[in-house]
């Protein structure tokens, strides 16, 4: 473990071998086939990262789950009730194009397979986003997955509902296709063991407006926090690369929002890309996304390769 003995820190470093050393004997539950079906585009995970990031952190989040029931029985026999289920809820945030939706379905995959907590969900931040009509109505279709995009309020009921041991509470759909939400289209959680919320506005603690902020945050609800953190330069870098991958996947469906950049010559869909990043995402990052990370109860470093470099794990 790295350590500073000049400025203290709410964290304790490690590298990522350190870090790989904390998997002790578990075993892993996933093959090279499992890994492509979980892969974001443009990013390669392997194996061996696996092992030495992700599984050491389902380990810890095994750990943490077991301690947290057992608090809750506890609770539940000192007030002489049934043990409710109260679902372990962890959240997962960073910017646009940083990993982050391919490290939660990873984590799923992992949590999914200890025997204790077979039914773990993933529920993905966007689904709470304000349909297209109503953000052109407020002129936010520029402000897209800024903290006042999003309907908070609806989010924070449905992870308080989720947490409260709510049966089949409902999550809207966002279509990355449609770019919009799916009207009366749902996901459903039904009381899970564990639940992953993923998506850029799960640490703020704002709605993007003026005045008084919410008294009640989405993060009051969560069990453990993860920040999946690299330098600005990387994330565009990926966002441009993942734009020019599209034009010959997702954007040559006719039905996509973007099928206009479909046949965009790799200058055009460069320039195109890096606009649309400094003047949306860059911006939500740097003002609204990047200022949460210290929040987290965990914070993942990238290299400019996508590979998680280093790790912080908050002290208890």
């Amino acid at each position: 473990m790295k350590s500073n003995q000049t400025t203290p820190s709410p964290y304790i470093s490690f590298t990522e071998k350190e870090w790989g050393r904390r998997r002790a004997d578990t075993p892993l539950p996933l093959n090279e086939a499992d890994l492509r079906q979980l892969r974001g585009i443009n990013e390669n995970i392997s194996l061996d990262e696996v092992v030495e990031i992700y599984l050491p952190l389902s380990r810890l989040l095994n750990l943490y789950v077991a301690a947290t029931q057992d608090l809750y029985r506890a609770t539940a026999t000192f007030l002489g009730n049934p043990a409710a289920k109260v679902p372990y809820v962890i959240a997962m945030a960073g910017s646009v194009a940083v990993g982050k939706s391919t490290i939660a379905r990873i984590l799923r995959a992992l949590l999914s397979r200890w025997p204790n907590h077979p039914t773990v969900d993933l529920v993905a931040t966007d689904g709470f986003l304000h349909p297209n009509r109503v953000l052109r109505e407020r002129g936010l279709m520029q402000r897209k997955g800024f903290p006042e995009s999003y309907d908070l309020r609806g989010l924070i009921r449905f992870v308080s509902d989720v947490k409260a041991g709510v049966p089949r509470v409902k999550a809207p759909v966002y279509s990355h296709l449609l770019y919009d939400i799916v009207p009366g289209e749902y996901q459903i959680v039904d009381q899970p063991d564990i639940m992953i919320v993923e998506g850029l506005n799960v640490l703020q603690t704002g709605d993007g407006t003026r005045g008084q902020p919410p008294r009640v945050f989405v993060s009051d609800f969560f069990d453990f926090t993860i920040y999946v953190h690299a330098a600005v330069e990387h994330v565009r870098q990926w966002y441009v690369d993942r734009f020019l991958t599209l034009r010959f996947t997702a954007f040559q469906n006719a039905a996509s929002y973007f099928h206009r950049y479909a046949h965009l010559s790799d200058k055009e869909a460069t320039e195109r890309s890096t606009a649309i990043w400094k003047e949306i995402n860059e911006c939500n990052l740097l003002e609204n996304i990047a200022p949460t990370r210290e929040r987290a109860h965990l914070i993942l470093e990238k290299a400019a390769d996508h590979s998680v470099q280093g790790v912080k794990l908050r002290k208890i």
